[in-house]
């Protein structure tokens, strides 16, 4: 690595957050900090205003002197580095780091789960994913596909249902339940405030229904159902990634971490902790 970098800096952008993680040249850590939503899908200026912001918050929360974009390493595990025209803008409008990597969230996750090491990772946010790294080199992903067509177990999945089940009890079409009652009363009432708020909703909207979900579902058999379909779905990602359960498995994202209690027995048996989040395996991209 180039003599003149003197921080190495990990990201970790997301639908509804950013993290972000500084380290001295030598790996010593310096500082973090969060912020807003850095996916590319909102927006490509954007995804550059917050996480220049969300760098600048971590060397200020750590009392260091800003330093040039020309001393530092950016390593960047975003969402929305799928789309190969996204990306591409995003890297064009780089100001000036010394390196910079880029790669899916759901890579830096997997780097970071498992320390660079062969694994499997289902990755629960906003949206889902799970990704592999075999003992060959060799990479795999499954999911990923977006919200709606996708993102199954994801906290956008899980809230779209949440509102739908509120709707279908507005119109008598289901029952009232904690869950629905909740999400009424977050959305800001009646039929008319679930129109407007439904009419306006994208995948950070939903995702924000989530801990709703997850907080009815000790009473309300509807969001535990929901709870338990997440379950079934973030296995079956696994599994397609793993048939023969030979590498360790790590269940990663906030969501993953909440929805322990409704996997599968099976599922449960066979995770192991992440070692590290998507902003450690932001780094790690810098040191290959």
């Amino acid at each position: 690595m180039d003599a003149s970098i003197q921080y190495l800096i990990g990201v970790d952008g997301g639908g509804s957050g950013t993290r972000v993680r500084v380290v001295a040249a030598d790996g010593r850590p310096l500082a973090a900090a969060e912020g807003p939503g850095s996916a590319l899908s909102l927006g490509i200026a954007h995804a550059w205003r917050v996480v220049l912001a969300t760098v600048a918050q971590a060397f200020d929360a750590a009392g260091l002197a800003q330093p040039e974009l020309r001393a530092c390493a950016l390593g960047l595990g975003l969402s929305g580095v799928h789309n190969r025209q996204w990306a591409t803008q995003f890297e064009a409008q780089a100001p000036g780091f010394a390196m910079l990597r880029l790669a899916t969230d759901g890579y830096a996750t997997l780097l970071g789960a498992h320390g660079g090491r062969p694994g499997v990772i289902v990755a629960l946010g906003t949206g889902s994913i799970g990704e592999a790294l075999y003992p060959d080199g060799g990479r795999r992903e499954v999911g990923g596909w977006g919200y709606p067509s996708g993102d199954e177990a994801s906290g956008a999945w899980l809230g779209q249902r949440a509102a739908q089940l509120a709707q279908m009890a507005l119109d008598g079409r289901g029952p009232h339940g904690p869950l629905t009652r909740a999400v009424l009363e977050f959305v800001g009432g009646g039929w008319q405030a679930m129109m407007h708020w439904n009419g306006n909703a994208d995948p950070a909207g939903f995702a924000r229904l989530a801990p709703l979900v997850i907080a009815a579902a000790r009473t309300d058999p509807e969001a535990d159902a929901l709870l338990r379909r997440a379950g079934d779905d973030a296995w079956a990602i696994a599994r397609a990634l793993d048939p023969h359960g030979d590498l360790p498995v790590a269940l990663c994202g906030g969501l993953g971490r909440a929805l322990n209690d409704w996997l599968p027995p099976g599922f449960r048996r066979c995770l192991t902790p992440p070692q590290g989040d998507a902003a450690a395996g932001a780094l790690l991209l810098l040191q290959r």
